[in-house]
């Protein structure tokens, strides 16, 4: 299976609204970034245990660990969770950036150091989380 199949599979796998809204966000990611590689992580392990909610990478960027270490990785991700959805923005290495520039005019989400979390697509602005996954995309901030 593609990964594009893998992305529409998990996309149709959920409720028709958060579906609606899995779809749109992947539309505005996908039209910001048209060139970037997609990325499906099923959430397993190396063992096959789940460990994370399945998520849609957007983009190609290098993560660097403390150890010196490297690991090429997704720039911008999208996963559904109980609650909502999520959109991390792993480009941002001020991890004050985000809450600090977006959450005052974003709407009804919850804002950590990479991650916006949001129940719909109605309770946020879209235009002010465009912005911020162009911020990602840009990155150093």
């Amino acid at each position: 299976m593609t990964v594009i199949d893998q992305i529409n599979q998990y996309i149709w796998s959920h409720p028709e609204a958060k579906r609606k809204d899995l779809q749109a966000l992947h539309d505005i990611i996908t039209n910001i970034m048209p060139a970037g590689k997609l990325w499906f992580l099923d959430g397993k392990n190396n063992e096959g245990k789940v460990v994370s909610n399945p998520n849609i990478g957007f983009g190609v960027q290098m993560m660097k660990y403390a150890d010196g270490s490297t690991k090429e990785f997704y720039q911008i991700g999208l996963s559904a969770n109980t609650t909502g959805i999520s959109v991390y923005i792993m480009g941002i290495k001020d991890r004050k950036y985000l809450s600090q520039n977006f959450a005052p005019t974003l709407g009804k989400a919850s804002i950590t150091g990479y991650c916006i979390k949001f129940k719909s697509l109605k309770d946020i602005k879209t235009e002010i989380l465009e912005a911020a996954i162009q911020a990602g995309v840009e990155g150093g901030h």
